[in-house]
């Protein structure tokens, strides 16, 4: 068994800040990317942010230069710093482990950025 537990969400104004964890526990033999994705209310989840075993990373268009991912291989925790909220980055964030060839989910943590 794999669990996810995430934090750090919660209710921001536009142009504040967040910082969103998620650490990863159980029987996991070698985490080949993490990463956060998102759903807004009546939109399809989307891909936010990921990073691989390499350390490369790849941002969704709409957050490059304002979220950065980064993770603690010792801890198996990703982070997810996200600065100059905007309304729209506003939905439920949740954490997406790949450990080939099983792919883990979070329960979500909801973000809210008021305008």
């Amino acid at each position: 068994q794999v669990q996810l537990v995430e934090s750090g969400g919660g209710l921001v104004q536009a142009g504040g800040s967040l910082r969103l964890s998620c650490a990863a526990s159980g029987s996991i033999f070698a985490i080949n990317a993490m990463g956060w994705y998102r759903q807004a209310p009546g939109k399809q989840r989307e891909s936010v942010a990921v990073i691989v075993s390499s350390g490369r990373t790849n941002y969704a268009d709409s957050v490059k230069d304002r979220f950065t991912i980064s993770r603690d291989n010792a801890k198996n925790t990703v982070y997810l710093q996200m600065n100059s909220l905007k309304p729209e980055d506003t939905g439920v964030y949740y954490c997406n482990v790949v450990a080939i060839p099983n792919r883990y989910w979070g329960q979500g943590t909801q973000v809210t950025v008021s305008s």
